[in-house]
């Protein structure tokens, strides 16, 4: 299974719907909120050099923003 990290922040709707999706597709992740933890925030930017979120990182894949095709493609979902 794929190793998935999603950088979130509390208020953020499409960090809400990318974790609905993994948990409709039974797809376990590991949530960084950069509002509760600054390095994360920090770790977020120099992994993809974005500062917006979600950001999330597909065995080292980054992918920005809530990309349903792209998160699909990653994960090998049909």
């Amino acid at each position: 299974m794929a190793k998935v990290t999603i950088y979130t922040t509390t208020m953020c709707p499409w960090c809400h719907r990318a974790k609905e999706f993994f948990n409709e597709n039974k797809v376990k992740y590991e949530e960084r909120n950069v509002e509760k933890n600054p390095s994360w925030a920090q770790e977020m930017i120099d992994r993809s050099g974005q500062t917006g979120v979600p950001v999330i990182d597909v065995d080292g894949q980054i992918i920005v923003g809530y990309n349903e095709p792209a998160l699909r493609k990653a994960l090998k979902l049909a």
